[in-house]
């Protein structure tokens, strides 16, 4: 089975907010998984996708809490 499938993207941004939200959820102990399609790329060789954006996915079990977290940040 494949893990990846329970976890949840929670929030599309910049770095510096991206990383707001991180150290939030860390504070609760929910562990964060951040995506950067860019980063990847640039490391690819192929350029920038879309500079900037990362994407923030926590594991099902932790969704409502750190919905909750995020929300309390905006």
């Amino acid at each position: 089975m494949n893990n990846t499938q329970n976890f949840i993207k929670i929030f599309t941004g910049n770095s510096i907010t991206v990383l707001s939200i991180m150290n939030a959820l860390e504070d609760k102990n929910i562990i964060a998984v951040v995506k950067d399609d860019s980063e990847s790329a640039r490391l690819a060789g192929f350029g920038m996708v879309a500079p900037g954006l990362q994407e923030v996915f926590v594991h099902q079990d932790e969704l409502d809490v750190a919905i909750r977290i995020i929300e309390s940040l905006k």
